[in-house]
C-alpha cells in the first residue's frame, strides 16, 4: 500500500537507489523537495538534467568535465611534467582543495579489486599509458587509497610503468592529524615509520 500517492512514493523509490540514501533519508529529501517553492524544485531538477546531458569525460585525464579538455588539462599554467594518478574525480577534488599540487591528474575511475569483478581492463589504465607514449612525463604519483585494492592498483601500476624509465612515486601514509597513536591500526603506524622525514 503506497501511503503518500503515486508521486511522491516514486519520488522516495527514486531517491532511495541513490548511494548512502536509505529509505528513511529518501522520505526526508521527498519532504523536503515537496516543500520547496517551485522554482527552487524547478531549479534543481534542471541542474540534475543539466549534469546529465552536458557532463562528459576529459579526453586526457578521465576526469569528469563540460569542456574538453578539462579546466585544468587546459591550463598552461600546470606542470605537465608531473601526473597524479587518482581512483575517483571526488580525490582530484580533494589534493585541488589542499592549492599544494600543480601538476595534472590521471583518474583511473576505481581500483583493482578482483572480487568485485573490476580488472585493470576495467580501468583507464590503457589510457594513462597511450598519454605517457604521447607527452614527455618526468613522474607518476600514484595516489590510490590505502586500502588492499588501492595497493594492488599502485603496484600493478608501478610494475607496468618501470620499463618506461618514468619515476614512479607513491603518496605517503601515516597517520592522521590530530588522531591517537594508540587508536591507529599496525598498518597504518608502519607507513608511518616508513614515511617518516627528518624535521
Amino acid at each position: 500500500m503506497r501511503i503518500y500517492g503515486e508521486p511522491v512514493s516514486r519520488l522516495i523509490e527514486e531517491l532511495s537507489r541513490l548511494p548512502g540514501i536509505g529509505g528513511k533519508s529518501a522520505q526526508r529529501l521527498a519532504f523536503y523537495i515537496i516543500h520547496l517553492p517551485e522554482e527552487r524544485a524547478e531549479s534543481l531538477a534542471g541542474a540534475i538534467l543539466s549534469a546529465k546531458r552536458n557532463v562528459k569525460y576529459c579526453s586526457v585525464c578521465c576526469s569528469l568535465t563540460d569542456s574538453d579538455p578539462c579546466h585544468i588539462c587546459a591550463s598552461g599554467k600546470r606542470d605537465g611534467k608531473v601526473i597524479m594518478v587518482v581512483e575517483d574525480p571526488r580525490d582530484m577534488a580533494a589534493y585541488e582543495r589542499t592549492g599544494e599540487f600543480h601538476g595534472l591528474y590521471h583518474v583511473l575511475h576505481g581500483a583493482v579489486s578482483p572480487m568485485h569483478g573490476v580488472g585493470p581492463n576495467d580501468l583507464t589504465i590503457a589510457a594513462l599509458l597511450k598519454r605517457l607514449q604521447d607527452t614527455p612525463v618526468e613522474e607518476v604519483i600514484i595516489a590510490t587509497n590505502p586500502n588492499v585494492e588501492g595497493e594492488a592498483t599502485a603496484l600493478y601500476i608501478a610494475k607496468i610503468l618501470k620499463p618506461t624509465g618514468i619515476k614512479v612515486t607513491r603518496i605517503a601514509h601515516g597517520v592522521p592529524v590530530g588522531g591517537d597513536l594508540e587508536f591507529v591500526d599496525e598498518v597504518t603506524l608502519s607507513r608511518a615509520l616508513e614515511g617518516r622525514r627528518e624535521i
